[in-house]
């Protein structure tokens, strides 16, 4: 016959912690974060332009090459 289940001894939940403290914790990393994503949405506009110039580019020279083999 199995044995019982027993109830878990859990510890007491902990306070809620001081909203001053937790803000004076949570700014830094959010402006350090806010940096971060800055200087990623920089980079990823950078890399879309020149994909963008590169799809134009190849898009116009396969027209030419088009035009070029079709005569």
């Amino acid at each position: 016959m199995p044995t019982p289940k027993r109830p878990r001894a859990r510890p007491a939940r902990k306070p809620a912690p001081d909203p001053q403290a937790l803000l004076a914790r949570l700014r830094p990393r959010l402006d350090r974060d806010r940096a971060a994503l800055a200087r990623w949405e920089q980079r990823l506009r950078r890399a879309f332009h020149a994909a963008e110039k590169l799809r134009r580019s190849v898009a116009r020279l396969e027209r030419r090459v088009a035009t070029l083999t079709a005569s």
